[in-house]
């Protein structure tokens, strides 16, 4: 009887191999086998190449014929499928290895989002994990990663979009382990005076109570660090249909941008649907009517149009005046700043001694 033991091996050698040598002790040909199974030899063929599977009953048929167990068989074919599939999967792993550096593997592990391995195949194994796919080409088939490859106005290529797509990815992960309410709009409207009055404080003296005060609006705030060489410094998208997502960077650290910024991305979450997903960098956006739109809703949101009309209409804008005007409405003064900066009411260099750049604290590392 031939001999049955279980064999392993990291080369793809396909089963028909061991069956050559099994009929050969036998004393057996080829033609023969397949007179014993009932098949044509043409049949049989493909299975001593490796290029038919060998099926349970072909597997129980051998069995009978040459004497060797149906779960050698089977197991010997699955260890060359596997063995087949390695191969490819080592071939496919080396060529993805040259997304790593678009993908920013090095800022994610800083992040913690995915671990500090050495080898490129390992590494590649890392990002797949963390994107949730099979293959790292599937990350163009998610279509909230989509956005990040989306070609803007006039044909302007998207900056970084790899990058961009694993800050997506970064902000979807911290939003599932931010627990908020179910979205509520009225409750998110009625919060809106509330979260302007903050911008008074520091973000050690806001950061915590305006992720709490968006999470009992069911809206997740995340702040996540600036990607290199991405623009983007704002996102909104809708993770589940109770529960909105609102991504801000710490690019730049200005607080008036900050600000504006969180309006903005508060009026796409209140004027636009829940299956678009909004990207703010600094090109222009496909969306160009729903960005006017939400920028237009920060702005009137921040500063009033009846009294910043008034104060424009006024020309003064010293530093003393747009410090004095800010007290009396109640927003920090870089906001006015930065308005009045945007409108040509002030160079870019004027009034910046009431901008301030924020200092915030250490984001929470991810979970690699």
């Amino acid at each position: 009887m031939a001999n049955d033991k279980e064999i392993h091996s990291d080369l793809a050698v396909p089963p028909g191999e061991y069956l050559e040598e099994v009929i050969g002790g036998l004393g057996m040909t080829k033609d023969e086998l397949a007179r014993r199974m009932g098949r044509p030899a043409t049949k049989l063929s493909p299975i001593f190449k490796g290029a038919k599977v060998i099926t349970p009953d072909t597997a129980m048929q051998l069995e009978k014929v040459v004497g060797v167990p149906a779960n050698i068989w089977l197991g010997l074919e699955s260890e060359y499928r596997l063995a087949l599939a390695r191969k490819a999967e080592k071939d496919r792993l080396a060529e993805e290895s040259r997304l790593l550096t678009p993908f920013c593997y090095g800022k994610l592990a800083e992040l913690g989002f995915v671990k500090r391995v050495s080898n490129r195949r390992d590494k590649v194994r890392e990002l797949q994990r963390f994107f949730g796919v099979a293959s790292l080409s599937s990350v163009l088939e998610v279509r909230r990663y989509q956005a990040a490859f989306r070609v803007g106005k006039a044909g302007a290529p998207p900056s970084k979009p790899h990058a961009t797509a694993s800050w997506l990815r970064v902000g979807e992960l911290r939003a599932r382990a931010t627990a908020c309410e179910p979205f509520d709009r009225s409750r998110l409207e009625e919060a809106l005076e509330r979260i302007r009055t903050m911008t008074l404080q520091t973000p050690d003296e806001f950061q915590i109570p305006l992720v709490a005060l968006l999470a009992e609006s069911g809206v997740a705030l995340v702040i996540v660090p600036h990607f290199p060489g991405t623009k983007a410094h704002g996102a909104t998208f809708w993770l589940t249909r109770d529960k909105a997502v609102l991504m801000l960077t710490i690019r730049g650290r200005w607080a008036d941008i900050f600000w504006f910024s969180l309006f903005h991305e508060l009026g796409h979450i209140l004027l636009h649907g829940r299956r678009d997903i909004f990207i703010e960098d600094d090109s222009a956006s496909p969306e160009q009517e729903e960005e006017e739109e939400a920028d237009a809703f920060a702005a009137e949101r921040l500063l009033p149009p009846p009294a910043y009309e008034r104060f424009v209409e006024g020309g003064n804008f010293y530093p003393d005046a747009v410090a004095t005007f800010a007290r009396r409405i109640g927003i920090d003064a870089g906001i006015v700043v930065g308005r009045l900066q945007h409108d040509g009411f002030l160079r870019p260099e004027w009034g910046n001694r009431l901008r301030t750049r924020y200092t915030w604290t250490e984001e929470p590392k991810g979970d690699a």
